[in-house]
């Protein structure tokens, strides 16, 4: 059997933190921007797919990073993981950018031509690096973040395609998927997220951060302008609703977050807990299966915790949670915070519909994201300058 890349547990990822501690300081400043290629060692954690479904949090990395390095001499590291929390934060506070995106992605898909799309999604553009990276993503369905931005500015300003496409592509493939990291990057490279700061790939920088590997030729040495067609406005935060925790009460476990506070939701009168893993709302095949797998590890963790029954559903839908609400005599379903996307999106649809046989879906929100999310409403840079004294009082 072919080793997986990522086996699906939280064993596998603390195992992976453990490993990674002694190098989060200055081994980790020196090479996070080096690749050398997918079968040699780095530098960076490969944390990523788990810490996307919540497997393992930022708030448990960063705490293990801080009691073994001093928070300023693995700084870099730190400000890798806030920077997640901060793509998250930001489109919680810019809700409208998504459904402008997948507005904007139907658009272009229909302007596009069709071969030559195709051609830069397989790898057959003739840049090198450029291919190459696309194979590698397809085949293993992980990049490197520094082979990530290379991809992006040349999709943008060499080959000349719509971004939309590209963070399309990206979703579509990467086990880590997300959908504000993915889409604010690809932003953020084209100069749309920052605005009048681009990222440009130049062949010097791909050759001296991947050791010789490459040395592309051909590719462009300057960002055009991309106009940005979004123009929404900045929201705040949701409030969330308090709920009555003597209830019967079902545990929703969803993708957004496969590891729930137990400590939270011990507190709740909880009569059957339901793992969904609805592929509808995944991008890729690489994404579903490694979901499916972290479920089935998080279903024998919990199982060990409650002793209630443990069901899986194969579909997020109001018809499934109602059933089990009858089933079970729950009055209320709680389910982890899902941030924007298609998660978020279905609870919103389906929330009316179980509010007409009272039952109630309630969002339980970490608190990490309630302390840090607020403040991603500009920059990273004054998002940084106020979240690192509150890691630092903690």
């Amino acid at each position: 059997m072919e080793k997986l890349i990522f086996p699906p547990s939280r064993l596998e990822a603390l195992d992976r933190l453990k490993s990674f501690l002694p190098h989060a300081g200055q081994d980790y400043a020196r090479g996070r921007n080096s690749d050398f290629g997918p079968s040699r060692p780095t530098a960076v954690s490969k944390l990523s797919p788990y810490i996307r479904y919540r497997i393992i949090s930022e708030k448990e990395i960063i705490t293990q990073i801080c009691s073994e390095h001093v928070i300023e001499s693995a700084q870099k590291y730190v400000e890798e993981i806030l920077w997640r929390t901060y793509w998250k934060g930001w489109l919680e506070c810019h809700p409208s950018l998504w459904d402008f995106y997948l507005d904007e992605y139907c658009r272009e898909k229909n302007l596009i031509d069709r071969k030559i799309l195709q051609k830069a999604e397989m790898g057959e553009v003739g840049i090198e690096g450029f291919d190459d990276w696309a194979k590698e993503l397809m085949e293993t369905g992980y990049l490197h973040n520094h082979a990530r931005m290379w991809f992006a500015s040349i999709w943008i300003f060499t080959l000349e395609l719509p971004w939309v496409l590209g963070a399309d592509y990206f979703l579509r493939h990467l086990i880590d998927a997300d959908v504000a990291s993915n889409t604010l990057s690809w932003r953020w490279v084209a100069g749309l997220q920052t605005q009048g700061k681009t990222y440009l790939a130049t062949a010097e920088n791909i050759s001296r951060y991947t050791g010789g590997r490459f040395n592309p030729r051909g590719l462009a040495n300057k960002a055009i302008k991309i106009n940005d067609r979004w123009s929404g406005d900045q929201v705040a935060l949701a409030n969330l609703r308090e709920s009555d925790c003597s209830i019967p009460t079902i545990l929703l476990i969803h993708h957004d977050d496969l590891n729930p506070d137990i400590n939270i939701f011990l507190a709740y009168n909880i009569v059957s807990v339901i793992f969904v893993h609805d592929k509808d709302l995944l991008f890729g095949e690489k994404a579903q299966c490694f979901v499916r797998g972290a479920i089935d590890d998080a279903r024998v963790r919990l199982e060990s915790h409650l002793k209630y029954s443990v069901m899986l559903a194969d579909k997020l839908d109001a018809k499934n949670l109602l059933e089990a609400a009858q089933f079970s005599s729950a009055k209320q379903i709680i389910t982890c915070y899902a941030p924007v996307g298609p998660i978020a999106t279905k609870l919103d649809s389906i929330k009316s519909i179980l509010a007409e046989h009272s039952i109630d879906l309630i969002q339980v929100r970490r608190d990490w994201d309630s302390r840090l999310w607020p403040h991603a409403q500009k920059n990273y840079f004054k998002f940084k300058e106020q979240v690192l004294p509150i890691l630092s009082d903690d």
